[in-house]
């Protein structure tokens, strides 16, 4: 890694890397106040759309990690900016929360369950079977299936909870159609974010707890690579991936001063 460019710029997870089951991990505040102080760009990344980038910037400042709006990149911002690249001025219908539905209102995307151009399926705490069935009925007479992330379950404190890319795979199963994933670790997320702070891959890092998502998207826009031993991937399950991060680091206190 000696021959590549200064890292100038700066990608991270948050779930598992700036906080952990609503708490600061030690270490997080540090780097983002030292990443504000140098001025360089950076984005906080989340593969849950069910929260808008304001609410987010609330719940992380409660926490006392300041980070401003601009400098947050959800899953569902991803989506709304690949359907708005697609096709302009579409419509679709949505199941999910605030986050999802308040994005792709933001592009100018009309909601609704007629004749949409897409069925789109992000993260919420209450699926039903009768979205769901309307789903599978829309996506079977031609809506384009799309999915924020391919998560198969989230965390929650009473455990696991069934996620995105396990409500997708019932869908598949019912239509015979796969979706097309805009989230991690399709690096697209990543590119569009550097994008939207106007970052290069070859001189911007990511920041991950988990090698399939944040490590793997990481490498595949181009980006260096660190992995925490703060949330999900433990040291022994690395090996079991046939790619590695740049490097791997106890928690995002390590990373303070390569800032």
């Amino acid at each position: 890694m000696a021959d590549r460019k200064p890292i100038e710029s700066w990608l991270t997870d948050m779930d598992g890397v700036l906080i952990h089951e609503g708490v600061p991990i030690p270490g997080a505040d540090a780097f983002i106040k030292k990443l504000r102080e140098s001025g360089k760009p950076f984005l906080v990344l989340t593969n849950n759309s069910i929260y808008t980038p304001r609410d987010l910037q609330a719940r992380l400042n409660r926490m006392g990690l300041e980070v401003p709006i601009e400098n947050i990149w959800t899953s569902a911002l991803a989506t709304a900016k690949f359907l708005d690249d697609q096709r302009p001025g579409g419509s679709a219908y949505v199941i999910g929360e605030a986050g999802l539905t308040t994005a792709l209102h933001d592009i100018g995307y009309i909601l609704t369950d007629h004749d949409p151009d897409y069925v789109v399926l992000g993260e919420t705490r209450t699926y039903s079977f009768e979205a769901m069935t309307k789903a599978v009925r829309l996506i079977n007479a031609g809506a384009r299936f799309i999915c924020t992330n391919p998560d198969e379950t989230g965390p929650s404190t009473e455990g696991p909870l069934p996620a995105t890319g396990a409500v997708a795979a019932l869908i598949t199963k019912a239509t015979g159609k796969q979706p097309y994933f805009a989230g991690k670790p399709n690096p697209l997320m990543m590119r569009t974010g550097l994008n939207a702070i106007g970052a290069h891959s070859e001189t911007s890092a990511m920041i991950g707890d988990r090698m399939d998502t944040d490590v793997l998207a990481g490498i595949e826009a181009g980006m260096r690579t660190f992995l925490v031993l703060t949330g999900l991937t433990r040291p022994e399950q690395v090996e079991n991936f046939p790619y590695r991060p740049s490097k791997i680091v106890d928690s995002i206190a390590d990373l303070v001063d390569r800032v």
